[in-house]
């Protein structure tokens, strides 16, 4: 994530104790004190409050920092904004806050939302409303929802999720207002509105192969058997999309170890080449390591292997691994 100016001010900020934070910007205008914490809310709801991004930006700022996690982030940034333009206009800011992050991000709220809650306000929407509010959701919790959802639903659901119609931007906006003021009757959240992107494509369908494949194997072959039936072609699609190569860094060590036990070494030392390290890491530690020091032989062997071959070595252990997944054999370590 490239950060803007602005941003990386904000991760400063967020690497501060509050009344540190406060003294930095007493000197700032209110407009400019209410941009840096819509950042700062934004940026604590990605989850980046504590990446490596934000050590590297304290980092550029001053190397001694590190960052304060002793308390929430809700008590800090209230704090910091009380400390720095009064009680009174913090709590307007603070509201002003919150309707800026809904006009950024209309999904903000709903991505937050209790799995069970969710499902309880998506078993009455329309199936494209349902489909759009869980692609903009995270897999995992995707996967939660629809497995509460009632199976009618859940494959009108999922058959919208792999359709090729396209949703406009509009459409999103009117839906997360929707489901977002749904959510404020039952949870007292606050719902908004604002911009949303995307189209049904690749990427799409891949969201739509992970949802699945953290399904139970008799809800997953059900929804699999609805998509099929409705678009042979998207389910093949889907099928080939649970299971890709950046997915082995994701895959359980048991699991792993299953799979790349009918792996001949020469196979192994080609899908290796040039792979991503944490791919290449994953794969050394599950296998022993009489088996690494002869990938290593065969890889001093191999100058410049075609990429044909690496493309075709690497397939051969993600089909192992995509019969396991059909199988209800493979395992994921956590999202």
């Amino acid at each position: 994530m490239a950060l803007t100016g602005r941003q990386k001010a904000a991760m400063l900020l967020m690497s501060l104790d509050a009344s540190t934070a406060s003294e930095l910007v007493k000197g700032l205008d209110a407009e400019v004190v209410q941009e840096l914490a819509v950042e700062l809310a934004y940026l604590d709801a990605a989850g980046l409050g504590g990446s490596e991004q934000n050590a590297q930006v304290v980092q550029q700022f001053y190397n001694s920092l590190q960052a304060d996690n002793t308390s929430g982030f809700g008590s800090f940034l209230n704090e910091m904004l009380k400390n720095t333009v009064g009680e009174k206009k913090a709590e307007q800011i603070q509201t002003q806050i919150q309707e800026l992050l809904h006009k950024r991000d209309p999904f903000m709220s709903i991505r937050s939302a209790d799995p069970k809650t969710m499902a309880s306000v998506l078993e009455t929407e329309h199936p494209q409303a349902a489909a759009v509010v869980l692609s903009e959701m995270p897999a995992r919790k995707s996967s939660e929802v629809i497995s509460l959802l009632g199976e009618g639903v859940r494959i009108s659901t999922i058959s919208r999720m792999t359709s090729s119609e396209t949703v406009t931007v509009e459409a999103k906006v009117r839906i997360a207002e929707t489901v977002c003021k749904r959510l404020e009757v039952i949870t007292g959240t606050r719902g908004g509105e604002g911009e949303a992107v995307g189209d049904r494509s690749e990427q799409s369908l891949r969201k739509v192969a992970v949802i699945l494949r953290n399904l139970g194997k008799e809800v997953r072959d059900g929804l699999m058997t609805a998509i099929k039936e409705k678009d042979n072609s998207a389910s093949e699609m889907v099928a080939n999309l649970m299971i890709v190569w950046e997915d082995v860094a994701q895959v359980a060590d048991r699991s792993l170890q299953e799979a790349l036990r009918g792996i001949d070494v020469k196979q192994l030392a080609l899908a290796l080449h040039q792979a991503d390290e944490a791919i290449n890491e994953k794969i050394r530690s599950n296998i022993s390591e009489r088996a690494a020091a002869a990938i290593d032989e065969e890889v001093s062997l191999t100058k410049d292997p075609k990429n044909e071959d690496i493309e075709g070595a690497r397939e051969e252990i993600i089909q192992v691994l995509r019969k396991m997944n059909e199988k209800g054999e493979l395992a994921f370590v956590e999202e």
